[in-house]
């Protein structure tokens, strides 16, 4: 039998839906040929054949996808947090992307970078990288080897970048773009490229239009970064006056998507009824952000407003203006967030329920990359296994609660195995 078609056997959680999670103790989860087949109380006979790996009391859920995370600015995560958004990024964020131009600083960078997200909860990631052609692709060739399935851009920025940090011309960031898109045709199998223009503040009309027009012809999705900090939404406004929203300057240059190719728009933590409109007619899915929300001051989104429009939803780290890659930190956070937007923002929003939160981790930003982030029947076969034994209790638990306790105490959870596509990508050493 192939390698990627097996059985594991423990504690199982999954989302059915977004308001329910699925559960089996001591259960039966079914890989064939990298897709997952069901789990089970009792394992089918057509499935005995296969090699067994039984878990015991271990828990296994469905891989997590960080749908907004930057590559470069991973080993600054932490530093500079009493800083506002565009005070960090001229700080502190453009600084040390400008270093990405010397290679061996950038093969060592994105190699702690790429490693560390070997090792933790994200099976699939949506990643920044720096404006940099021969860096990204050094950062695309090391993620390939980790097994994580990933879009990867090279970012966009030909104004408001500093020292170091802007390309010539709208011209100019467009053909290095191609390049960059021509040197890594055909070279990957888990890893896609992704057109980045950072923001509107640092892509000038003529760069954004001709992103606009590079997506249309490629085939190629976006994402970017929307109404994250109340000065970025009046720069953009200053920036394109003819506007009547940020998420509507986007359109104007063609670069909100469509439902076919979604943009992914990090934040949205400004975004009103009309912004709302837009992200939903043009099928583009919200990359929320809760950590780094919080560290820069920026605010709290309305997710339940996005979920109750029928807005694509899911979860991002935004390292470094998030502190780390722990996607269980960054659940945690989202819960909390909410219930403080309820609390302080709007009580007629009730506050995101676990259930919900562990669903936008996992087959919520896990749609992005299609039938990926559940143990459904005919979803890529993407699990964590994971031993928190070290969490003592006097109490009995369920499966449930013991993965929400998990998320509050992401410490104690030790992760063993990883998964993607049935490819085990991560083994942890005893």
């Amino acid at each position: 039998m192939i390698d990627n078609s097996f059985v594991l056997r423990g504690g199982i959680a999954y989302s059915e839906n977004i308001n329910g999670i699925v559960t089996y103790y001591r259960g039966y989860l079914v890989c064939v040929d990298g897709i997952c087949k069901g789990a089970f109380v009792n394992l089918p006979d057509k499935y005995k054949g296969l090699k067994l790996y039984d878990y015991g009391e271990r828990l296994i859920i469905p891989g997590m996808t960080d749908l907004h995370v930057h590559a470069p600015q991973y080993t600054f995560r932490g530093i500079g947090m009493d800083a506002e958004l565009l005070e960090w990024l001229s700080t502190y964020t453009f600084p040390e992307e400008a270093k990405y131009s010397d290679m061996d600083y950038a093969i060592k960078s994105y190699n702690y970078f790429s490693e560390d997200l070997r090792r933790c909860f994200t099976t699939r990631a949506v990643v920044f990288a720096t404006m940099h052609n021969e860096a990204t692709i050094e950062l695309m060739n090391q993620l390939e080897k980790t097994g994580v399935i990933t879009y990867v851009g090279k970012v966009n920025m030909d104004r408001n970048g500093g020292e170091g940090l802007q390309e010539a011309s709208a011209a100019e960031s467009i053909n290095a773009t191609k390049e960059w898109l021509a040197a890594i045709e055909g070279k990957y199998v888990n890893t896609n490229p992704i057109l980045t223009p950072r923001f509107i503040p640092s892509c000038s009309n003529e760069l954004m239009k001709g992103l606009g027009q590079l997506s249309k012809d490629r085939g190629l999705r976006i994402q970017s970064h929307l109404s994250e900090n109340p000065s970025e939404v009046a720069w953009v406004k200053e920036l394109v006056p003819e506007s009547t929203s940020y998420a509507n300057a986007y359109e104007i240059f063609d670069t909100m998507g469509t439902i076919q190719q979604p943009t992914i728009m990090a934040h949205c933590v400004y975004s009103g009824d009309e912004e709302i409109s837009i992200l939903k007619k043009h099928g583009a899915y919200v990359a929320h952000c809760a950590d780094s929300n919080m560290n820069l001051t920026s605010g709290i989104a309305p997710i339940r407003k996005f979920l109750e429009a029928g807005i694509n939803v899911g979860l991002g780290t935004d390292v470094a203006a998030g502190s780390s890659m722990n996607m269980l930190k960054t659940m945690f956070i989202t819960l909390q967030a909410s219930k403080m937007y309820y609390r302080l923002v709007d009580s007629n929003v009730k506050p995101l329920t676990f259930e919900e939160v562990f669903y936008l981790a996992t087959a919520g930003g896990g749609s992005y990359f299609g039938k990926v982030g559940s143990f459904k029947d005919g979803y890529d076969f993407d699990a964590v296994v994971i031993d928190d034994s070290k969490m003592h209790s006097m109490r009995d638990m369920s499966i449930r609660e013991r993965i929400e306790r998990m998320v509050y105490n992401d410490a104690d959870a030790i992760i063993k195995d990883k998964f993607v596509k049935g490819k085990k990508v991560y083994t942890r050493m005893e």
